[in-house]
């Protein structure tokens, strides 16, 4: 038992410091485990410290003891209220909320378990766009409330998070989507294509299909369509907001959608770069593809360079050079260089520090929505690393407490 009391001791100690760490990316995803699995840690340090105490090895006692002290101050530090809400909505903010939808939101910043909720309706793999010349479709998952459940009226078209590169729909998020159908909520789960197949213009092209959709379907789903809400994770952050404050960008917009109401109601960013200027420079741009084929890059209608991957970064392909080469295209796909009186109102949640999405950037878009009368929520945890959501989410303290919010601000905008 002595060794058990050292192994749980230590075990708790060294995790739960380690989020102190600052590591580069890739090793700096490693720390999104501390934060989510810090109630465990709390317990095996309680657990640890007491057999240490029990069989006289004070190392144990002090180990455990360090180790819950500090996973238990990072609990503390990431569910304590937020003031968002009340600068941008009001104080009596939770009033515009409905009883009957309140009955239904999270009780708390941080639950032992998610609730159990009733079996959502879920249909896979629906087309919702098929590219031209091809008999390829794109597709979505759509996620409906619960049966029994009062609809909302608002339908939440969700980016998958990717690096613009990676992974697709149905990656982690269906404890996330299970418990927003159980507010009443439709999601749309949307599959958009990544490079190097294609690059801004494609990605968010698809967005505003998927956006134009959803609206084109708002009977079908029983929503409305002046509720959509986009949102997104990571790079399907920033293709939301991207997306939610250029709804007829003539260049950012693809000509199958132009004249169509690509508007949207709000718009939700987990960790989205916000300027990809500065993400330029945070990301390390070059730690990438290592072996992966020589591709094709260059702004549209102009002459393309093939350029190895191992010389390029994830940047360089999605906006068709490095930052000095094309500095407009960075300025256009970044959204903080589109806010305006008339963009959505904006729910922005994010770890600090980020490996991947610098806070700072993310800070000066929510001070330039502030600065245009948009309403804007800015939630930064600390101690909390890029992708936190996606990890452990039953017991996850982040993870909770930003669900707690986004269902509130959801609420809000039904």
């Amino acid at each position: 038992m002595m060794i058990t009391a050292y192994l749980l001791s230590l075990f708790s100690l060294i995790v739960s410091a380690s989020q102190f760490l600052r590591l580069r990316a890739p090793y700096g995803f490693y720390q999104i485990l501390p934060g989510s699995i810090s109630p465990i840690l709390v317990v095996l340090g309680v657990l640890g410290a007491g057999l240490g105490w029990f069989y006289h090895v004070p190392v144990a006692v002090v180990a455990g003891l360090l180790g819950m002290g500090i996973s238990l101050s990072y609990i503390v530090r990431v569910t304590v209220p937020q003031p968002g809400f009340a600068l941008a909505f009001g104080k009596d903010w939770q009033r515009k909320i409905s009883p009957s939808q309140e009955s239904r939101l999270l009780k708390r910043r941080w639950n032992v378990g998610l609730p159990q909720t009733g079996k959502p309706m879920w249909e896979r793999d629906i087309p919702f766009w098929t590219i031209p010349g091809t008999g390829r479709k794109l597709l979505c998952d759509v996620w409906q409330p619960p049966e029994g459940v009062p609809r909302s009226g608002l339908a939440f078209v969700y980016l998958h998070g990717s690096a613009w590169y990676l992974l697709d729909k149905d990656y982690g998020t269906r404890p996330f989507f299970r418990q927003l159908a159980a507010q009443g909520h439709v999601i749309m789960d949307v599959s958009y294509r990544l490079c190097p197949e294609v690059d801004i213009y494609g990605m968010i092209g698809d967005v505003k299909r998927a956006v134009a959709w959803i609206k084109a379907n708002a009977a079908r789903y029983q929503v409305n369509p002046e509720r959509v809400v986009l949102g997104g994770g990571s790079a399907g952050g920033h293709l939301a907001l991207l997306a939610a404050y250029t709804p007829q960008h003539p260049q950012l917009t693809p000509p199958d959608v132009q004249g169509s109401d690509l508007s949207v109601r709000a718009v939700v960013s987990y960790y989205g770069p916000t300027d990809l200027r500065a993400a330029y420079e945070h990301g390390h741009q070059k730690q990438w593809s290592g072996g992966l084929p020589k591709v094709e890059i260059g702004l549209p209608g102009s002459e393309k360079k093939k350029k190895d991957m191992r010389n390029v970064g994830r940047l360089d392909v999605l906006l068709g050079g490095h930052l000095d080469e094309v500095p407009e295209v960075y300025e256009l796909a970044s959204p903080v260089s589109h806010v305006n009186a008339g963009s959505p109102p904006t729910l922005l949640i994010q770890g600090e520090p980020d490996i991947f999405a610098p806070v700072a950037a993310t800070r000066e878009l929510h001070h330039r929505l502030v600065e245009c009368g948009v309403p804007a929520v800015n939630i930064v945890y600390p101690l909390t690393n890029h992708g936190f959501d996606l990890l452990f989410p039953q017991v996850s303290p982040p993870a909770q407490a930003a669900l707690y919010y986004l269902e509130r601000f959801l609420a809000l905008m039904a």
